[in-house]
């Protein structure tokens, strides 16, 4: 393919931009395999990242260390490559409990998990992107060093569907079925299909259109590509189209069968090693979880923890590194990795990715020891940080605050100190906590010293953030400020992820206009509205105010030319003097710049998007329009509004327009609420 990255921008590089873009790219060249963007918060090095991917004409893998900042970034890259595919890749899990042994208590804890399918469609258009272009950015969490399907089998597994072919219904649905389709009677969603008569319908897993095949005897005699909502017609007669396997985990009946021998020896011998040490209660244990799985793998091709015999389906030795995200990007002839990898917020992503091993095999080692598992169990796992290193190309670190590690292996160093908008970092002002005793609440004097500064602010259309030790404190001071008249909410890593962008997107669009957040609301969080920040006990020495936290939650009022940052403390910590002192160097250099080229600091405006409205199916989209229109009917007389839906809802079922069924049913069980 011919896809070509192109930047879009009304901006042009300036201030240190323009020096770190031709550093970086001068690395590239020289085959440089660690580079760092050395950039304070504002500085744009996302801006700068772009015109270096767009220089290498490379595909780019770019991981964030969480789901919040992975959206940010994607929906930025996608305003900067409009023509290019640029991708979500997270968890797709909205709750996981992983499956583990207490031996202290004797409590064995089951798998439990809530698959998000939104995310789980981004993820299949994700990998398919890879396979079938090159103008790709794939934006993701330290989910892409997990364990994924082999990606050989899932480009192989596909099925080629063409007009004026020999194929009957029953072939059709079978080669469906193979590649893990599923069949349903009602409305459609990715990865499913419906026969009805001579004709069937199927959703990709990847995008939300309906391929509608029109069979005449044995013979394909059209197909269309419809809208899968409105149902209208977006190509007639197409000459034929691919659909790639529902699941990322595909697996051929031979090599089924191979595994299933496989798995037989490994629990073989596994079984005569326990005996042997005497442990019957393990052994009982292990025979009959294993032969249960092996029983429905057999049958159905799926148990529950299927993932945990990934080794055996895969035909890894031993040890060897799963399949992962990293394993879907191109390489060269000679093996080596072929795409850019960005690091951002490099020093609490470096960590991450680091931490992810060993955490992943403590938990595995202990339900082997117990007999819940198998040895090979401990090969479904992330990548190490070793791997990790192995597998991706040229990489380039990004942060405002590196640690010792990204500044140790870069051959480059590129800073960018400078902000093209002139804009200097935040004034620090330090106040004691307990600064008035007038004025006394649980919190002590520092959440009543802050309220009078978040009234002042609020008048003028600005937005505060207030970062705390613990999100119970968090969601206490957030209920607080509540009972106070003050439009707030609180943010932390127990709320689901596409409502923590939608939190930040109301933020921005002034809902609310304190936030409350404990770790969340550091690294790379674009928020130019925030005029004000209060950091309360910023005097506990610990993870959440060192110097990098610090630095770190400053540098979010740094996008507005009003921006302050009240530090509440009692004394002077270590880490409080390097930030402030570091924060004191940066707005001097600044502030020089501007005098020098006469420039007046600017708050950055920029639009407000939501990558959520992406990620919503057409089909909650439909209903939320319904909804609107229908309030005022609503209020009238819900009972009679109600009714109608109901009658509107049969009539569609009749005429087995299941999608305009469905809205309605949906419809009516948010009205019933």
């Amino acid at each position: 393919m011919n896809n070509k990255f192109k930047l879009k921008s009304n901006f042009k590089p300036a201030g240190d931009q323009i020096k770190a873009i031709k550093e970086l790219d001068d690395g590239i060249k020289a085959s440089a395999r660690h580079q760092m963007l050395l950039g304070v918060t504002g500085s744009g090095k996302t801006f700068t990242i772009a015109n270096i991917i767009e220089k290498t004409q490379k595909p780019t893998l770019v991981l964030a260390h969480n789901k919040t900042l992975a959206a940010q970034l994607a929906q930025e890259y996608r305003e900067f490559f409009p023509n290019a595919a640029v991708h979500y890749f997270v968890s797709y899990y909205d709750y996981y409990q992983p499956e583990a042994y207490l031996p202290i208590t004797d409590t064995y804890i089951d798998k439990e998990t809530q698959i998000n399918e939104e995310i789980d469609r981004l993820r299949h258009a994700a990998t398919q992107a890879l396979l079938t272009r090159k103008d790709v950015i794939i934006v993701a969490s330290v989910s892409a060093i997990y364990g994924l399907g082999n990606p050989v089998e899932y480009e192989k597994v596909n099925i080629k569907i063409e007009n004026k072919i020999k194929i009957t219904r029953t072939e059709i649905i079978k080669k469906l079925i193979g590649i893990y389709f599923e069949r349903t009677n009602a409305d459609l969603s990715p990865g499913k299909f419906r026969a009805i008569g001579n004709i069937v319908e199927i959703m990709p897993v990847n995008e939300k259109i309906i391929y509608r095949i029109e069979l005449l005897g044995n013979k394909t005699a059209k197909l269309d590509k419809i809208d899968g909502i409105s149902r209208a017609i977006l190509e007639k007669d197409i000459k034929s189209f691919f659909l790639f396997p529902a699941k990322h985990f595909v697996m051929p009946e031979n090599e089924r069968k191979r595994a299933i021998i496989d798995i037989k020896k490994e629990l073989k011998k596994r079984l005569s090693e326990l005996k042997t040490a005497g442990k019957i209660l393990e052994y009982e244990r292990l025979k009959r979880r294993t032969n249960y799985d092996l029983a429905l793998i057999r049958e159905i091709g799926y148990t529950n923890g299927i993932e945990n015999y990934s080794r055996h389906f895969d035909g890894r030795k031993e040890g060897e590194a799963p399949y992962t995200l990293l394993s879907y990007f191109p390489r060269k002839k000679n093996g080596a990795a072929d795409f850019l990898t960005i690091i951002d917020e490099s020093h609490v992503t470096v960590p991450q990715l680091r931490g992810m091993y060993f955490g992943d095999r403590a938990r595995k080692k202990t339900l082997i020891e117990f007999g819940f598992r198998l040895p090979s169990a401990i090969d479904n796992r992330p990548l190490n940080f070793e791997e990790f290193e192995e597998k991706v190309g040229q990489t380039i670190y990004t942060s405002a605050t590196p640690a010792e590690y990204e500044i140790e292996h870069s051959e480059r160093i590129a800073e960018q100190i400078i902000r093209p908008t002139g804009l200097i970092d935040p004034e620090i002002i330090v106040r004691p906590i307990n600064s008035d005793v007038a004025r006394p609440n649980k919190y002590g004097g520092q959440v009543a010293d802050f309220i009078e500064e978040i009234k002042k602010m609020v008048k003028k259309g600005g937005r505060a953030i207030a970062t705390t030790l613990t999100k119970k404190m968090a969601e206490d001071l957030s209920e607080y400020l509540k009972n106070k008249k003050i439009k707030t909410e609180y943010l932390h890593s127990g709320i689901k992820t596409m409502d923590r962008i939608t939190i930040l997107t109301d933020f921005r669009k002034g809902k609310f206009d304190v936030l409350v957040g404990v770790n969340l609301l550091r690294e790379g969080l674009d928020l130019p509205e925030v005029v004000l920040i209060g950091i309360l006990d910023a005097d506990k020495e610990g993870f959440l105010r060192s110097e990098t936290s610090l630095i770190q939650t400053i540098g979010r009022a740094a996008r507005n030319a009003d921006g302050r940052v009240i530090l509440y403390a009692d004394k002077i910590t270590g880490s409080m003097k390097k930030a402030i002192d570091e924060t004191n160097r940066r707005r001097r250099l600044q502030f020089t710049f501007n005098k020098k080229h006469n420039i007046t600091p600017k708050t950055i405006i920029k639009n407000i998007k939501d990558i959520t409205d992406q990620i919503k199916t057409e089909h909650q989209k439909s209903i939320e329009t319904l909804l609107i229109i229908d309030s005022d009917l609503y209020k009238k007389n819900p009972k009679k509004l109600i009714k109608e839906k109901e009658k509107q809802m049969a009539e569609a079922v009749k005429i087995l327009n299941f999608e305009t069924a469905a809205i309605l049913r949906d419809e009516i069980k948010i009205l019933t609420k």
